[in-house]
Order: structure tokens, then sequence, then C-alpha cells
């Protein structure tokens, strides 16, 4: 993949469940509420000094959000910072560039 460029959609993997999962608390406190559900189904990332992951998130039987989650390099020692996010998305939304 080239640097800047988003790659193709794949299946969520447990790691990108857990970077979900370290972001949820952000997500939550921005849009004031608790998601019990909050489940990654497929993702697309893009390199940079470290990687954007576009992430799309099942949130209720029916409602899923699209994630745009920075992850720094190793080296830097922290964690996933969630960048920005759509809500009101479907399952059969795509994953674009935001």
């Amino acid at each position: 993949m080239m640097t800047g460029g988003l790659s193709d959609a794949e299946a969520a993997t447990p790691e990108v469940q857990q970077i979900v999962s370290q972001v949820k608390p952000q997500f939550e406190s921005k849009e004031n509420k608790n998601c019990a559900m909050f489940k990654a189904i497929e993702y697309k990332t893009q390199l940079v000094a470290g990687v954007n992951y576009f992430i799309k998130v099942q949130v209720s039987d029916t409602d899923y959000v699209h994630l745009k989650v920075f992850q720094s390099l190793p080296h830097e020692n922290q964690g996933p910072s969630l960048v920005a996010f759509q809500t009101g998305k479907t399952r059969d939304d795509p994953l674009t560039y935001f």
C-alpha cells in the first residue's frame, strides 16, 4: 500500500476490535451516550506518520458508525485516538475517507 492511500476494506480482526474498544470511551463522551454494543465490522487503513484506521462499528441491531482512529508509531508509546466519526450509517454504507 502506498503512503497516504486507503487500503481495501477487510473484515475486522481482534487487533482492530481492541483499537475500537480503546476509543469507545472517547466516542461515548463526544456523543454523550453509552453503547452496549460496539463491534468492529470492517476497516481500512491509511499509512501516515502512524496509521489512520477507518472502522465500521455496529452500535445496535441496525445502527452503525464510522470511526477515524489515529494510531501513532510504536516508539511514541501512545494509545489510539479518535480523530473523527460519522453517525447514522448502515451495514451497507461503504467506508470512505473523511
